[in-house]
């Protein structure tokens, strides 16, 4: 790997003070002492700590002579402990790779090229899928699985009130923002049409690329301007200031829990996977799901998945790559995974793997499946990843957000601050 001191890495991905706070230590899944031993880790809760250890011991007894050490962890000391196992150049062979940091890990040289590895069969993914995960043109990434951004809506609460979303026709923003509007008004319960989500940053995206704006450019710069963000916070305040949208105080702060406002919304914007996570909080209900809002005169292309990827250590010893093949494939391309670990992680990025979903999926799941078809389905422009050095911009993002809420700060000042912010933080790390 390239050389990289721990000062270095820590200007990369913006992580600050470091800790192990959250970091699970788990036993080995099978094998025996002389076995092949992989290091395998990925973060989460509790629930897909014990989906993930069940899936190794499977893979494991598929494997005999492979031995998978899993390193577990929530997903911000997940990152903390790569920070640290890359100063130590001690990075597990196999591991998953947090959104922010997919260029960070990319500069510090944490990525083996994968399509010389035998054991990894890529037979399932057309030439034009493989050249679309190269970074830099080269295959050193692979994606376990697509999100897209996407509205979850309670079918139940729209029962109650004898009432339908907008058609497909007027399924814009300022129609959406109308419809909540006179959803709250008539609404039982003290029910609101959405709450205040204006951080999440998939749904922000898709705004953006309608307006013919990126998130991020090909060479690792801001692609947006504050006019566009400006635009997303006056979005979310008309409907606040109509009483359609939760307030900070309502849903306990800029970031709620899914079961703090579950009850108490119609709608929400976030992940396509989520709905796999926090409909069963809400038994009761039966929820929905749908692509995101589109403007009238949207760009064009500018329908998005966003990849959630793995890759294999470059630093991994050259006995371990049939190993650690064999545990990428089963990851990307064994049907028998998602009978076990389910589609929380989102849909399957294999296309062959994506339709067997549809035979192990709940209702839920498949709900979110139809709806990363239909998006993967249309033209895509290109989208680029966070380039190193914005580890943060999502911090820096909420807080906008809560001084725009909180009324503590105007929308054009906040919207200017939060770029500002963000073009600081991207011009340390050059």
């Amino acid at each position: 790997m390239n050389p990289v001191n721990r000062r270095r890495f820590l200007q990369l991905v913006g992580m600050g003070a470091l800790g192990t706070a959250g970091v699970t230590a788990l036993a080995s899944c099978g094998g025996g002492s002389g076995g092949t031993a992989i290091r395998y880790a990925w973060w989460g809760d509790s629930n897909r700590q014990q989906k993930y250890t069940a899936a190794l011991d499977a893979f494991v007894a598929q494997n005999p002579g492979i031995e998978v050490r899993p390193e577990f962890a929530d997903y911000d000391a997940f990152q903390e402990r790569i920070t640290v196992q890359t100063a130590g150049r001690d990075v597990p062979d196999v591991f998953w790779i947090p959104s922010p940091q997919v260029m960070s890990y990319h500069e510090a040289g944490l990525y083996r090229r994968l399509d010389d590895i035998p054991s990894l069969d890529l037979s399932a993914f057309s030439p034009t899928l493989i050249d679309s995960y190269r970074i830099d043109g080269e295959l050193n990434t692979l994606p376990r699985s697509v999100l897209t951004a996407a509205v979850r809506y309670n079918q139940t609460f729209l029962d109650e009130a004898g009432a339908q979303l907008p058609a497909d026709g007027a399924w814009t923003w300022d129609g959406l923002s109308e419809f909540l509007i006179e959803y709250t008004r008539t609404a039982s319960g003290g029910r609101k049409g959405i709450h205040y989500n204006a951080q999440a940053d998939l749904c922000f995206e898709a705004w953006l690329r309608q307006h013919g704006q990126d998130l991020w450019t090909a060479d690792g710069r801001m692609g947006f301007e504050v006019d566009a963000l400006a635009g997303w916070f006056e979005w979310w305040e008309v409907l606040r200031r109509a009483g359609a949208a939760t307030n900070l105080s309502e849903q306990e702060g800029a970031q709620p829990e899914w079961p703090v406002v579950g009850d108490k919304v119609l709608m929400t914007f976030g992940n396509s996977n989520h709905i796999a996570d926090e409909a069963p909080m809400f038994p009761d209900y039966e929820f929905g799901l749908r692509p995101m809002p589109v403007l009238a005169d949207a760009a064009a292309g500018h329908r998005f998945g966003y990849l959630s990827r793995l890759a294999v250590y470059q630093g991994i010893d050259d006995d371990k790559l049939e190993a650690a093949g064999r545990l990428v494939h089963f990851n990307i391309n064994d049907p028998a995974i998602l009978g076990i670990v389910g589609l929380s992680v989102g849909a399957p990025a294999n296309p062959q793997m994506l339709q067997a979903a549809y035979a192990v999926a709940n209702e839920d799941e498949k709900k979110m499946l139809a709806v990363v078809e239909q998006e993967m389905a249309e033209e895509q422009k290109p989208r680029y990843e966070a380039p190193p050095g914005s580890g943060t911009w999502r911090t820096i993002m909420t807080r906008g957000v809560e001084e725009v809420a909180l009324e503590r700060s105007s929308v054009a000042d906040a919207a200017a601050r939060v770029v500002a912010d963000i073009e600081r933080e991207l011009g340390r790390a050059s």
